[in-house]
């Protein structure tokens, strides 16, 4: 096995989950960065607001998506990045709700993508006073990042994962988990089954 995983961000235009507005992708192979991107997102119709507060923290207002592709036309490439991985962020229940949302909200299938938290490993591995993902970031060696820049937040998670495993001598995501305690979960479209909603928050 190997540390293989994509780490992903979002930045939403509003307090709801569905209004994904900019995406952050990072593709991890036996431990080393060999991909990143991103790129904007139009958010669903209903959710497509832009809050004051919300371009404040990432800087992308409605113009900046104006023209981009919408949530249902951009699903199929983060799909084709992220493949059969495992998906890591780092609060990950934030971004896997984003996910989650958008497809409720667009009508499109949800992808059932298994997941890990950054945010729930720092807290295992490294003793902080904070647990934001900047000084989580700077202890695992990637500092002075553009913190709510998606690809950059993508990066970051990325690394603290990977110094995450070198110091629990973990040589995948799966042992990572052990190692730290963390649970991998799966997202579960709203539709699942109780037995199928069970069955997804197993650990692997």
């Amino acid at each position: 096995m190997a540390l293989d995983f994509t780490a992903i961000d979002f930045e939403t235009a509003n307090s709801s989950s569905a209004s994904a507005c900019a995406v952050g992708l990072v593709r991890v192979r036996a431990g080393e960065i060999v991909a990143a991107t991103g790129w904007l997102i139009r958010p669903p119709a209903g959710h497509d607001a832009f809050f004051e507060v919300n371009t404040r923290i990432h800087g992308i207002t409605a113009g900046d998506v104006a023209g981009a592709l919408s949530w249902s036309a951009q699903l199929a490439d983060i799909a084709a990045f992220v493949g059969d991985d495992v998906l890591v962020a780092h609060n990950a229940g934030f971004d896997m709700a984003v996910i989650k949302r958008a497809c409720e909200a667009t009508g499109d299938a949800c992808p059932p993508y298994r997941y890990a938290c950054s945010l729930h490993v720092a807290r295992r591995v490294y003793t902080l006073d904070s647990y934001r993902l900047p000084s989580v970031a700077a202890e695992a060696g990637f500092a002075d990042f553009l913190h709510h820049d998606a690809t950059a937040d993508a990066l970051a998670c990325a690394h603290v994962m990977i110094d995450a495993a070198r110091r629990t001598g973990s040589d995948d995501i799966e042992g990572l988990a052990e190692a730290t305690g963390v649970r991998v979960s799966q997202i579960v479209a709203a539709s699942a089954s109780p037995a199928t909603r069970e069955a997804a928050v197993v650990a692997a």
